[in-house]
């Protein structure tokens, strides 16, 4: 007989973490309103927009593309592609995040000046956020408009010089973030990878004409995000915590 063992903590379905998004409304040195521009190394991430305009602007081996962003519209992308979020108007985003919404827990590096990409300590050292309040929101302001300095570079190469251009960049981000890699895989393995794993128990009991895993069903319930306006890299994020389900 197959046996089916769930595992120990509740998870959103797929193993996948949510957050609310509002856009930062804050107008960068190019003229437009938005976020900071960053790539995923192991994870894809959607949106869902719920309010507002504005678009999302991305760059990977196949080009650069700006898409339209309004309420209802439903994109997602791969790691592997650089993004930004373009602010039109009071753009709120529900955002779908794989492996337990790593992308806003480690996965993601900023695009940088190269000479902030030299080595690990540089590149966090650019990074920090600093201060509260007022004094938080404009050291996320002035990290954004650092990235976009590399941004505007790596848009400006890929234009020169096709797919190699982004060569560079990917290569300093994954020395930048190997040594969070044990941490990610527990991520996963616990997330992702276990819900996986419990349906593919799953079916192997129903293939037998058992279930017992109908019998351990339950609801699991988040009321309200578990923090509230985090400093994000694209705006500030309702976040929503599943192990406290």
């Amino acid at each position: 007989m197959c046996e089916f063992e769930p595992g120990p903590a509740a998870a959103l379905p797929g193993g996948i973490g949510i957050s609310k998004l509002t856009v930062y409304d804050v107008e960068a040195p190019d003229g437009l309103v938005g976020g900071t521009p960053h790539v995923h190394l192991a994870c894809s991430e959607g949106y869902c927009v719920i309010a507002g305009a504005g678009a999302v602007q991305t760059l990977n081996t196949k080009g650069y593309t700006e898409t339209p962003l309004q309420a209802g519209t439903v994109v997602w992308f791969d790691p592997g592609t650089i993004h930004r979020l373009v602010n039109d108007g009071r753009l709120q985003i529900l955002t779908l995040m794989s492996n337990s919404g790593l992308p806003e827990a480690g996965d993601a590096v900023l695009t940088l000046p190269p000479e902030y990409l030299a080595d690990r300590e540089t590149y966090l050292a650019a990074t920090a956020l600093t201060g509260e309040g007022a004094a938080r929101t404009r050291s996320a302001m002035a990290r954004r408009d650092l990235a976009l300095q590399g941004y505007a570079v790596l848009r400006q190469r890929y234009e020169a010089e096709g797919p190699a251009a982004l060569d560079e960049f990917f290569a300093a981000a994954v020395r930048i973030v190997q040594p969070q890699l044990a941490d990610w895989r527990k991520r996963w393995e616990q997330g992702a990878r276990r819900l996986a794993d419990e349906t593919g128990a799953a079916l192997d009991a129903l293939e037998v004409g058992t279930a017992p895993h109908l019998q351990t069903a339950e609801l699991h319930r988040l009321p309200t995000p578990t923090e509230f306006g985090r400093h994000g890299m694209c705006g500030r994020l309702d976040v929503y915590d599943t192990t406290r389900a």
